[in-house]
């Protein structure tokens, strides 16, 4: 890419920075350091062992944060609720830490007050919906905690809702479920449809009364992976207001990418590591995989590809950028980091974008669908009670 249009990105980065859609910086922190700060200080260069730390962020004009605040599939119950206790209290402790760099937001408001300050908007989303353990009080207590947006299952199934990588059980969305989906607009939390299978996008299209969001998945149509976005639901998202975050994981976004993924993941499981293991040991064996096997590179042509089907489909209004960093071990060439969206923003550049589609895609879409949301809870609260309903009264006593 030339200089000449890296120097127009990251002007307009200045202007209308990046609200994304999808990092995973708390598990990592979690996962290597127990969450210790001291230990693993964001102030510094953190490159040998993470894709994001505070001059990075800056680097790559990011102004607005939603971190994943995810737990693992495999933790249920009570223990799924605690894991993610403890991940909201490191995104507190994050920006507690680093007063002048970073900013607790809960509000569109929160967002533009940041990004007047000069400082990185830190919202938080919950990956799963494992992580209410099938009650609605917990889900509105991890609002108040400041909880965003909730992705209604992550890789497995949840007991009211169908994953995009488990065999279907539920048919898209059971009747809880769309209990959960009605309480999440009541409330004015984002409903994040990533991971979840084309049944469940679909049910949940049908149900909201408020935007929905892919906090990070791409398009189907370019790359035919279950993680992406069919183009009959990215069709939907101009009449409900969402807004699709494409993702830059290779094996969602690149085709060739899908077949070496797979035989990669049962590398790490044959070597006794969780697939997404992101340690330095589980990424020593992924290297050492990788030196055997070359993988596919994505590059970030790759994810403009994706972009330029999903605005053709959806519409610029309805797009933006979930990256998906410190939450997959390998990514595209020139968007190694958080530093990179310059270079994506310059292929866009290149491929002719305006630079108000581009304000749009980084900054404008993301706060106004959070604005939506928001204001389509004060409308539902003022005839809407909190649900008390169950998943034993919904969906049966077997459940």
């Amino acid at each position: 890419m030339t200089p000449e249009l890296l120097d127009r990105a990251r002007a307009l980065l200045r202007d209308t920075p990046v609200v994304d859609g999808h990092n995973d910086l708390p598990w990592a922190m979690r996962a290597q350091v127990g969450y210790d700060l001291d230990a693993l200080d964001l102030a510094t260069d953190q490159r040998s062992r993470l894709h994001t730390d505070l001059d990075r962020l800056g680097a790559g004009g990011v102004g607005g944060q939603f971190w994943s605040v995810y737990v693992r599939g495999d933790y249920a119950g009570d223990q799924a609720v605690s894991a993610t206790l403890e991940q909201i209290d490191f995104v507190r402790a994050l920006t507690e830490r680093y007063p002048d760099r970073l900013r607790l937001a809960f509000t569109a408001d929160g967002l533009e007050a940041a990004r007047a300050e000069g400082r990185i908007a830190s919202l938080m989303g919950a990956e799963g919906g494992h992580s209410i353990n099938c009650s609605l009080a917990t889900l509105r207590a991890l609002y108040q905690l400041g909880v965003r947006y909730m992705t209604l299952t992550h890789n497995e199934n949840v007991p009211w809702a169908d994953s995009a990588t488990d065999e279907p059980a539920a048919g898209g969305l059971t009747s809880f479920g769309e209990e959960v989906v009605r309480e999440m607009n009541r409330l004015g939390m984002l409903v994040d449809l990533s991971h979840v299978s084309a049944d469940t996008m679909r049910d949940a299209l049908r149900v909201s009364e408020a935007p929905v969001i892919f906090s990070h998945s791409s398009s189907r149509a370019v790359c035919d992976h279950p993680r992406n976005i069919p183009d009959d639901v990215l069709a939907q998202l101009p009449a409900n207001g969402g807004v699709a975050m494409a993702t830059f994981v290779p094996k969602f976004i690149l085709p060739a990418a899908i077949e070496w993924t797979r035989a990669a993941d049962e590398n790490m499981r044959a070597h006794g590591f969780h697939p997404l293991d992101t340690t330095p040991a589980g990424m020593a064996c992924q290297h050492d995989f990788e030196a055997e096997h070359p993988r596919p590179v994505a590059t970030p042509a790759t994810v403009a590809d994706h972009l330029d089907h999903m605005r053709e489909v959806a519409g610029i209004d309805h797009i933006g950028l979930g990256g998906d960093f410190d939450g997959t071990a390998f990514l595209p060439a020139g968007l190694d980091d958080v530093s990179g969206y310059p270079n994506l923003i310059a292929e866009l550049l290149h491929r002719g974008w305006s630079e108000a589609d581009l304000g749009k895609l980084t900054w404008h879409n993301a706060v106004r669908v959070l604005r939506d949301a928001e204001s389509a809870a004060a409308g539902l609260q003022r005839t809407r009670k909190p649900s008390i309903a169950t998943i034993a009264q919904l969906d049966g006593a077997g459940r």
